[in-house]
């Protein structure tokens, strides 16, 4: 006979264990990493075997995109919402910002972050003097533990690679000669996932990898010779092949965890490649276009593997934005976004299980890297597109698989029936967020 109290705790122990376990979300991002870049994605100038594995137990997704720049594409990322409703200015996340650290961490998760931030006080004090001092500090942003480069004025930054300049919740590291960044960062990464095993955790890497300066790694001659800091484009084959293996260091530590089973692990990328590399896929010569509204500065890669629920081996041709990543990850993890904020994003959970769901028609893009500044380098531009057709808010239509650079639009009114009814469906979506998109008066500067 048991009495009550062990009635109880036995009752308990019985519908806890009824209870679907909540999965783990691990999000890695790279640096810098155009679609070219993988040899999953047909790369011949790089080799990226764990990537490949990855996806080939998983789902590769052939239209993702990110805006041209990192930090937009992280507040994007971050928030679930579209940039024109929370930026500020370049390198600046608003403190009142909820970020999925908040939403995971208000739903019972662990949370950390490891990699890279810059979303406090980029400008020096000779640029945007209003920005000084002011953004998101990591300890803001909804994370029980941080490992973080780039945390402060951006001026303090220091190495991101060699030699690295890194803040372990609050405390600035020392002794870090001879020690390598990303190496750092995913240290921290696969002793929070051994610490929480036990619990449900949201874990988010943005990498240092691949962003210029374009440094030596571990595995570069340069490095073995004492020469961690010598800069090159030389060195980006080394960079993309060293991120691959940081990669496959932490999906591979997760495997022997045994975490694999119930953990959704999503692989993406903030922008293209930097303009000054080039790489190839067989015979075709593809141009890193950072900044560039192209495909060059947009289309990204992506996968995502979850054992067990994600098809192994699919290829996916669904739109994805970045800010359909926080609908789709809250929704994994069973919990709902509140619904007194504005969210833009779609779920795209269906497709991880292999269904067909809902895939979006359309992705829009609001890029506006200096708000308030029209200089053709900071300008604002605005499209949006299908997987085929893209229209800028200035009339401009293109045919991307035909003409990927950009430089034959076509005319209204005298292209195909497809193509004319892209440019309507289009020109709708552009309607719908043009007066809420509408550009800020420029700063004063005397």
């Amino acid at each position: 006979m048991l009495n009550r109290r062990q009635f109880l705790r036995s009752a308990g122990l019985a519908a806890a264990a009824q209870e679907p376990k909540r999965p783990n979300v691990v999000l890695v991002m790279a640096d810098d990493l155009g679609y070219e870049c993988l040899s999953a994605n047909g790369s011949t100038s790089y080799r990226t075997p764990n990537l490949d594995r990855i996806a080939a137990s998983g789902i590769r997704f052939t239209h993702a995109y990110a805006q041209p720049l990192c930090t937009p594409t992280r507040s994007q990322l971050m928030t679930g919402r579209y940039v024109f409703r929370n930026w500020k200015a370049f390198g600046v996340m608003d403190p009142k910002e909820t970020t999925f650290g908040h939403h995971f961490r208000n739903a019972g998760y662990q949370t950390a972050i490891t990699g890279k931030w810059q979303l406090y006080s980029y400008n020096p004090p000779d640029f945007e003097p209003e920005w000084r001092g002011k953004g998101m500090k990591p300890e803001q942003s909804g994370f029980h533990e941080y490992c973080l480069w780039h945390d402060a004025h951006t001026e303090d930054k220091g190495s991101r690679y060699g030699d690295p300049t890194v803040n372990r919740n609050g405390r600035l590291q020392k002794n870090l000669t001879g020690q390598y960044g990303d190496d750092i960062f995913c240290d921290f990464a696969m002793k929070f996932a051994e610490r929480n095993r036990g619990k449900p955790f949201f874990l988010y890497y943005p990498m240092a990898l691949t962003h210029g300066p374009f440094m030596p790694t571990p595995r570069s001659e340069y490095w073995s010779a004492g020469r961690r800091l010598k800069a090159g484009t030389e060195n980006f084959k080394d960079m993309v092949e060293y991120m691959d293996e940081v990669v496959g260091r932490l999906y591979t530590h997760l495997d022997k965890l045994k975490l694999l089973a119930n953990t959704l692990f999503l692989f993406y990328s903030d922008n293209g490649t930097d303009k000054q590399i080039t790489s190839r896929m067989g015979d075709r010569i593809v141009k890193g276009g950072k900044g560039l509204t192209t495909d060059a500065g947009t289309h990204v890669p992506m996968i995502a593997a979850w054992k067990g629920v994600a098809p192994a081996g699919r290829v996916n041709g669904d739109l994805i934005d970045s800010v359909d990543f926080l609908p789709t990850i809250a929704q994994a993890a069973g919990f709902r976004l509140p619904s007194g904020q504005v969210f833009d994003g779609e779920s795209f959970l269906p497709q991880l299980r292999g269904e067909r769901g809902r895939p979006r028609e359309w992705q829009f893009c609001h890029y506006d890297p200096r708000p308030g500044h029209d200089k053709e380098q900071y300008r604002l531009l605005r499209y949006a597109r299908t997987e085929r057709y893209k229209l800028y808010d200035d009339g401009r239509l293109y045919d991307i698989p035909a003409d990927e650079k950009e430089e034959h639009p076509l005319a209204a009114g005298a292209g195909t029936p497809e193509s004319d009814l892209a440019r309507q469906k289009l020109a709708a979506v552009l309607a719908r967020y043009g007066n809420l998109a509408r550009p800020k008066p420029a700063p004063h500067h005397p």
